[in-house]
């Protein structure tokens, strides 16, 4: 049965992002704010799919930022995408380039100022991120970047990359850590999704002025234990 139900679910949120998304098209067209009007009214709708459907919530702790700010979050499932879509006013992301090219999706990351970056090249996907980061500046707005690099299955460790720290040095803006338990409902590469409450945790800023080391250091230190924390009470539940 649940199996059935979350089969429901992907037909109703895939099925609005095709009509929604051509219905609204000319708003996003016309305006970045137009944009996230028609995100937001789609999302409306999945998320009321997700509890009416799946019985699967949605929750944010900590204080939400907002303005000048990167939010390093950590990555377990598309659903953390669509929360801290919700969550924050006028959020751009880090995305991987290859997403600009799926329908509708593309279209809308882009108009609302996300930074296309080819993953896997090193030093090279770093100078693509500063570019295309660069090329946005000026747009309001909290930046959103996965500072592991791509989605990482609950309980398993995975490396911090230096992009989200080269964004923090040069744009000398507070660096805003995220906690999730996102996986545990709506896992990848997989239909099943879970009835529960999903969390984001915004945890507390890191100020400007950090070298290296200690700006990673501090990063994984924060959404680590926050993460396996969130993780734990979604067990006991």
């Amino acid at each position: 049965m649940l199996l059935l139900r979350s089969i429901i679910f992907h037909l109703w949120m895939y099925g609005l992002m095709g009509v929604l998304g051509i219905l609204f098209l000319p708003a996003a067209i016309w305006s970045r704010a137009g944009a996230y009007w028609a995100i937001d009214v789609y999302l409306s709708l999945v998320f009321w799919g997700l509890r009416t459907f799946v019985g699967l919530k949605a929750e944010v702790r900590g204080t939400v930022p907002s303005g000048s700010v990167i939010v390093a979050s950590k990555h377990q499932s598309f659903l953390d995408v669509l929360i801290l879509v919700r969550a924050l006013h006028h959020p751009k992301f880090v995305m991987k380039r290859s997403l600009m090219w799926v329908p509708i999706l593309g279209i809308y990351a882009l108009r609302i100022g996300s930074s296309p970056v080819t993953r896997g090249k090193g030093h090279a996907s770093v100078d693509e991120l500063m570019a295309e980061v660069e090329k946005r500046k000026s747009l309001d707005g909290p930046l959103v970047i996965y500072p592991q690099g791509s989605r990482i299955v609950p309980g398993v460790a995975a490396p911090y990359k230096v992009g989200a720290y080269h964004i923090y040095r040069s744009h000398n803006i507070p660096c805003v850590p995220a906690a999730v338990n996102t996986g545990h409902f709506w896992p990848r590469i997989s239909l099943w999704r879970y009835p529960g409450t999903a969390v984001i945790q915004f945890l507390e800023p890191i100020v400007p002025g950090l070298e290296a080391d200690d700006f990673l250091t501090a990063l994984h230190d924060q959404i680590e234990p926050a993460s396996d924390d969130l993780s734990a009470e979604t067990e006991r539940a």
